[in-house]
């Protein structure tokens, strides 16, 4: 009877559902159908009947060659049409409860999938080399957003991610260039460390509002940054020579075909970041640091009743962020452009907030986040090698678009700690 009971009452749970929940559904079903149609009428009629896209599953350099893909562009995308079409319905008519952002994922996936096959129609298209230029391109969005996740788990709003970024890569291009690299990574760390502990004590122990503390860091870093390269860079082109890390092949694993290019097969920030994301991810939600830091996010007051000390852990989370910050911000100019140049993140740091936010403030959801947003990147640089008609100007907003798409909540509302942004007071 206590059986039946249960299941009854779990059914009941699944079949009721908020307005909230329902609005929501019902958008994600037109979204479906929208889609299916749009699918059909460009990716699939768009094309000349016969047109082969083709993609390339490894690089000339790997050890190990795969054979290259080769799919026929209108069947493939009238069958993802019927697809869509098909989850439009259900979605509409009982929805995907609990599923609905796996199912919403898999269109999206779906999607580009078909607009890749559109895209290289009669032609050849890279995937393994996109899918590594992804990996990388999410370096910086990813450790941005760890950075976020740390601040926030302990209720600080970091908003001067963007500003750690840029004087990370600063500093350690600076530096790289005066010195070593290895050197340059170091000062990128202890200026996002800096950095993190000028915005603990303007958010903490003077209680500034902590949207203008960040927003205080970010001006001041873009204008002193700007300044140093106009005044010293310029004149002194030594000083911002620094080089960069080259990729580092990881025996064995960096030969599996498709795999190894991908993830065993690049510099130490892509390793770097993930480490930090493994670390993180067991810090914050296994340890007895991430118990407290958590605590002191969702409940200062009863975090303070125990015996944690709020300010501590709030000061030292900030600052552990500032150093992933900082070594994200070391990426732009020890592991990619190998020089500096003005305002070079270009909002990548607030594109890793976003990240946060959809990652829903956990470490392998950040990581998972800016996957998506280094592929939006990736995807608007290779596809305008292909030579699409899409104009170039709509390819470079490809990542922001993305953002757009996760701030709206397309991907459902996730709750923040409970007292992030709030200063505590103690009694």
């Amino acid at each position: 009877m206590g059986i039946m009971t249960a299941a009854v009452a779990t059914t009941a749970a699944e079949v009721i559902r908020t307005p909230a929940e329902i609005r929501r559904a019902r958008v994600l079903g037109i979204l479906y159908l929208v889609m299916a149609a749009f699918v059909y009428l460009v990716f699939t009629l768009g094309v000349e009947s016969g047109s082969v896209a083709t993609f390339g599953l490894s690089r000339p350099t790997d050890t190990v060659s795969v054979p290259d893909a080769m799919v026929g562009v209108r069947p493939l995308t009238t069958l993802i049409a019927v697809i869509f079409a098909f989850l439009g319905a259900t979605q509409l008519a009982r929805g995907f409860g609990k599923k609905a952002n796996v199912v919403l994922g898999v269109v999206f996936g779906l999607f580009i999938l078909a607009f890749l096959a559109w895209a290289a129609a009669d032609g050849k298209f890279s995937l393994v080399g996109m899918l590594n230029a992804t990996v990388v391109q999410a370096v910086p969005i990813a450790l941005g957003a760890l950075a976020g996740v740390l601040c926030e788990r302990v209720a600080v709003i970091n908003i001067a991610i963007e500003g750690q970024l840029l004087g990370g890569a600063f500093v350690g291009g600076v530096v790289g260039s005066a010195t070593n690299i290895w050197l340059g990574i170091f000062s990128a760390m202890v200026t996002g460390v800096l950095l993190g502990w000028v915005l603990a004590v303007l958010s903490v122990r003077y209680r500034v509002d902590q949207i203008i503390s960040g927003v205080f860091i970010n001006i001041f870093v873009l204008g002193l940054t700007s300044y140093l390269t106009s005044r010293i860079l310029v004149e002194i082109p030594d000083l911002n020579n620094s080089g960069r890390f080259l990729p580092i092949k990881i025996p064995l694993l960096g030969d599996i075909p498709m795999i190894g290019p991908i993830f065993f097969d690049n510099n130490i920030f892509v390793y770097g970041m993930f480490l930090a994301v493994i670390v993180l991810q067991y810090g914050l939600f296994k340890t007895r640091w991430g118990l407290r830091s958590r605590s002191v996010g969702e409940k200062p007051k009863a975090a303070d009743t125990v015996g944690i000390n709020v300010y501590r852990m709030r000061y030292l989370n900030v600052m552990l962020g500032g150093v992933v910050a900082g070594f994200g911000g070391a990426f732009f100019t020890l592991g990619s452009a190998g020089r500096f140049e003005e305002n070079m993140t270009a909002g990548l740091g607030f594109i890793g907030l976003a990240a946060m936010i959809f990652g829903r403030w956990k470490p392998v959801g950040a990581l998972g986040a800016a996957l998506v947003f280094g592929f939006a990147d990736s995807l608007a640089g290779k596809l305008a090698i292909l030579q699409t008609p899409i104009p170039s100007e709509f390819l470079l907003m490809a990542p922001y678009v993305a953002t757009i798409v996760v701030v709206a909540g397309i991907v459902g509302r996730a709750r923040p700690p409970a007292a992030d942004g709030q200063p505590y007071i103690k009694e």
